[in-house]
C-alpha cells in the first residue's frame, strides 16, 4: 500500500518520554574519521541510487561539483563561518567526490568538517568578546541576516563585521523585548556557547549522514538518508499513539521551525502556534524558565520539548513571516495524548442568507487508514472514505445545496484512500497514472462504481497541499466535476520508499540507517503531472502578490521537472466552462468590497515582503516603528471581526500584545466563506434545485451548475 505525505527530513513532537537537554561530552578531533560502516552504507546508497532511483543520474564531475557545493553549504548555510580561502583549499577535490564515493571513501567530508569546527569556534570566541560592546543604536546601518545566496567572504576582518552586526542586532531583539542589560549578555552567552557547543558533539555518524545527504539532495530533493539516531525519531514518527503536543520541527538555519501542525494534538487545540513559526525559547512548567534554543541542533530542541501526558510546556515564538527582530510570543501547552479522532475529516455547514442556500464543508487534514485494523479484518476499521460517505450522506439529510472538501494544509496520506474519495464525485473511470523508473506506466482507476454525492462541488486548497491531495484535485479538475479554488498547490508528484540498510548487510549488528528515494511518478488522467507545478486552481486567492516561484517543489533547484504521459480514456463532465469566468468575476468584484478580505490580505502581503528580505536595520528607532506597524495591523483585524460579530473593539489605550492574547476571539475564516461564496455563484436559482444533480450517461458524467 503506496502512502503519499509532503517530504522533508522531521521530528514529530509527539513522544511519549521526557529527556532532557543531553550533556554530551565533546567530541575529540581524532574521533572525527571514517568508520567501518560508513564505508559499508556509501557502498549501498550509491547502488540503489545508480541503480534503481527513478530519476537515472550519473555519478559523475559534474555530480561530483554539486555535492562540493552542498556539503559546505550544509555545514555553513549562512556563510557566516568559512571564508573563500577555506573553499579554495579544498577546491582541487570539487571533480574527484565521484571518484571517491564509487571507492566508498568519504573522509574528504571529515578533514573539510574539521575545518569548520576550527571557524566555529574562533567566530564563537569573536561573539563572546563583543557582548560587552557599549552599541550605538541611533547609527544608521543594517545587517544581513540572509546570506544564503551571496558568495563566500573573503577575509577574516569581513567575517568579524559580519558578526560584529549580528551581536549587535541580537543584542537588539533582546532589549526591544524588554530585557536588561545584565538579562543581554547572560542570554547571549549562553546561546552562543550553545552553538560553539553543539559542534563540538557532532561524532563521525552525524558528519557521514550530512555528506551523503550533500549527495542524496544532489541528485533529487526528497531522497534522504537517515543515521541511526535519525530512524529512531523517523519511527517515532509514523506511530499512531501519540503523546506529546502535536507539531512537526524541522532545522531552519539557527532556528527550529513547525513545519505543519497535527490535527487533533494540543498544539491543534490551542491555535495559537502555526505552520512556519520558528521556536526560540522553551521553558518547563508553567513557571520554568524558558531556554534559549536559536543556535541548538534539532534534536536537542526535540528532546527539551518531549514530555508526558499532562505536563506543562511554555514555547516561545516567533511568528511566521515576522522577521528575526520578532515581536515573539509566548505560548503555554499541555502534553497530552494526540486524539486520533481529532484527526478525522469533519463537517459543518455555511449558510448564506441572500440567497438561502446551504453550503456543506468537509474539512480534510489528511488521508488517512487504520491499515493495522483493516489487515486485522476488523469490520469498523477508520478510514477517510468511510468517513467522508457518512459526513456526507448527513449533510444531504440537511438538504445541502453544494459541498466544499477543503484540502488546505493537507499534505497527503494514503493513495487508495485518495481513488476512492474521487470515486465519490465520478461515476467510474481513471484517477491517476504512475509511472515507474523503468518508465512502465500504470492507470489507478476508481475502484467502485457509481456517485456518492451528485452536487455542485468545490475544493479548496492552498500551497501546503501535497501528494494525494494533488492527485485528489487534478482528478476533479480534469473531470470537470467541481471547481477549484485557493493557491497553487505544493507540487509534489513523486513517490517515495524507505529502504532499511540493515536488511543486506549481515555479518555484523551495526545500524548502518536508512535512504528514503524516489521510486515513482504520478500523472493526471490527463497526461500533465502535478510534479513542480502543482495543480493550478480555476479560481487563484489573491493571497501573495509574488511569484510562486519560490513555494513548494518549485523551491528546489534540483526538483523533477514537470513531464507528461499519453492521456488515460475519460470523459469529463460538460460543464461550461465560462461558468467559472464568470464566477470569477463575481468573486473579484465581491472581495475589493469586503474590508476583513482586505486586511487580511494586506497582512499576508505584508508578512511576505518581509520575509523575502535579506537585511535589517539596526536602528532603534525604526525598529519599535515596524513592530508597532504589526501590532496595528493585528489591532485592525481583531476589531473588524469584531464589528462584523456585533462586539466591542479592543480598547487601544491597552497594549496591544496583551489585549490581543487575553481578548482574542474565534477568527473568520474569510477564505473558507469566499470559496461558499463562489460555489453559491455557480448554483442555479433555487425554483430549478431538481436539476442541480449529475445526470449518468453510460460513463459519462455530466454537471449541471
Amino acid at each position: 500500500m503506496i502512502k503519499l505525505s509532503q517530504p522533508t527530513l522531521l521530528f514529530a513532537l509527539i513522544l511519549s518520554v521526557f529527556s532532557g537537554s543531553a550533556n554530551v561530552r565533546v567530541v575529540p578531533v581524532s574521533d572525527l574519521v571514517m568508520l567501518e560502516k560508513h564505508t559499508k552504507a556509501t557502498e549501498l546508497i550509491t547502488h540503489i541510487l545508480t541503480r534503481y532511483h527513478y530519476k537515472k543520474t550519473e555519478l559523475d564531475d559534474e555530480l561530483s561539483s554539486t555535492i562540493f557545493k552542498n556539503y559546505f553549504e550544509n555545514l555553513d548555510q549562512n556563510k557566516a563561518y568559512f571564508i573563500s580561502s577555506d573553499i579554495k583549499t579544498f577546491e582541487k577535490f570539487r571533480y574527484s567526490i565521484d571518484d571517491k564515493i564509487k571507492d566508498s571513501d568519504v573522509s574528504l567530508a571529515f578533514d573539510i568538517f574539521k575545518q569548520y569546527r576550527k571557524r566555529v569556534e574562533e567566530r564563537i570566541n569573536y561573539a563572546l568578546k563583543i557582548i560587552n560592546y557599549d552599541f550605538d543604536f541611533s547609527i544608521e546601518e543594517s545587517f544581513r541576516f540572509d546570506r544564503r545566496d551571496d558568495n563566500w567572504l573573503s577575509n577574516i576582518s569581513d567575517l568579524n563585521e559580519l558578526w560584529r552586526k549580528r551581536v549587535k542586532n541580537d543584542v537588539l531583539n533582546l532589549k526591544l523585548a524588554g530585557k536588561n542589560l545584565n538579562d543581554i549578555k547572560k542570554t547571549l552567552s549562553e546561546r552562543y556557547n550553545r552553538i560553539l557547543t553543539t559542534t563540538l558533539q557532532l561524532d563521525s555518524n552525524d558528519i557521514f549522514q550530512t555528506f551523503i545527504n550533500a549527495y542524496t539532495t544532489s541528485v533529487e530533493p526528497h531522497t534522504s538518508y537517515f543515521s541511526p539516531r535519525i530512524s529512531e525519531n523517523f519511527d517515532i514518527s509514523m506511530r499512531l499513539s501519540l503523546e506529546g503536543i502535536g507539531a512537526v520541527l524541522r532545522a531552519e538555519g539557527e532556528y527550529t521551525q513547525v513545519v505543519r501542525i497535527i490535527t487533533g494534538g494540543p498544539a491543534d487545540l490551542d491555535g495559537r502556534l502555526m505552520a512556519d513559526d520558528r521556536i526560540i525559547g522553551v521553558g518547563q512548567n508553567s513557571d520554568g524558565k524558558i531556554v534559549d534554543v536559536i543556535g541548538w541542533r534539532l534534536d536537542d530542541v526535540v528532546d527539551l520539548i518531549r514530555g508526558p501526558k499532562n505536563t506543562v510546556l511554555n514555547i516561545e515564538v516567533l511568528p511566521k513571516d515576522i522577521r528575526v527582530e520578532g515581536p515573539s510570543k509566548l505560548i503555554t501547552l499541555t502534553r497530552d495524548k494526540i486524539k486520533l479522532e481529532e484527526q478525522e475529516a469533519s463537517s459543518s455547514i455555511i449558510d448564506i442568507p441572500k440567497t438561502n442556500t446551504k453550503i456543506g464543508v468537509i474539512e480534510l487534514p489528511t488521508f488517512y487508514i487504520d491499515f493495522a485494523a483493516q489487515a486485522a479484518g476488523q469490520s469498523d476499521y477508520k478510514s477517510t472514505s468511510r468517513d467522508v460517505r457518512k459526513l456526507i450522506d448527513k449533510m444531504i439529510m440537511q438538504k445541502i445545496d453544494g459541498l466544499i472538501i477543503d484540502l488546505r494544509g493537507n499534505g497527503g496520506g494514503s493513495l487508495s484512500e485518495a481513488l476512492e474519495l474521487t470515486g465519490f464525485f465520478i461515476d467510474e473511470g481513471p484517477v491517476v497514472q504512475t509511472k515507474d523508473a523503468t518508465g512502465k506506466v500504470e492507470i489507478n482507476y476508481d475502484p467502485e462504481a457509481g456517485i456518492v454525492y451528485p452536487g455542485p462541488l468545490a475544493v479548496l486548497v492552498d500551497r501546503d497541499s501535497a501528494s494525494a491531495s494533488e492527485i485528489f484535485a487534478g482528478a476533479i479538475q480534469d473531470y470537470r466535476r467541481g471547481i477549484i479554488i485557493g493557491e497553487t498547490t505544493f507540487g509534489k508528484g513523486t513517490v517515495q520508499n524507505v529502504i532499511d540498510l540493515n536488511r543486506f548487510i549481515h555479518e555484523n549488528k551495526e545500524d548502518y540507517g536508512r535512504l528514503k528515494t524516489t521510486i515513482a511518478q504520478f500523472f493526471r488522467i490527463s497526461g500533465s503531472s502535478n510534479q513542480y507545478k502543482g495543480v493550478v486552481p480555476d479560481i487563484i486567492f489573491p493571497t501573495t502578490k509574488y511569484s510562486d516561484d519560490n513555494a513548494g517543489e518549485r523551491a528546489y533547484e534540483n526538483a523533477l521537472p514537470w513531464d507528461k504521459v499519453m492521456p488515460a480514456k475519460y470523459y469529463p463532465t460538460k460543464a461550461p466552462i465560462e461558468f467559472f469566468e464568470t464566477a470569477k468575476i463575481q468573486h473579484e468584484k465581491r472581495i475589493k468590497e469586503n474590508e476583513l478580505f482586505q486586511l487580511i490580505l494586506d497582512d499576508i502581503n505584508s508578512k511576505q515582503e518581509n520575509s523575502n528580505k535579506k537585511e535589517i536595520s539596526l536602528l532603534e528607532t525604526e525598529r519599535k516603528l515596524e513592530r508597532e506597524k504589526i501590532e496595528e495591523i493585528k489591532e485592525n483585524i481583531e476589531n473588524t471581526i469584531r464589528r462584523e460579530k456585533g462586539l466591542a473593539p479592543i480598547n487601544s489605550s491597552e497594549n496591544i500584545t496583551e489585549k490581543l492574547d487575553n481578548k482574542s476571539i474565534e477568527p473568520i475564516d474569510v477564505l473558507l466563506n469566499e470559496a461558499a461564496e463562489i460555489l453559491n455563484d455557480l448554483i442555479v436559482p433555487r425554483e430549478n434545485i431538481e436539476i442541480r444533480t449529475v445526470q449518468i450517461v453510460k460513463t459519462k458524467v455530466l454537471i449541471d451548475y
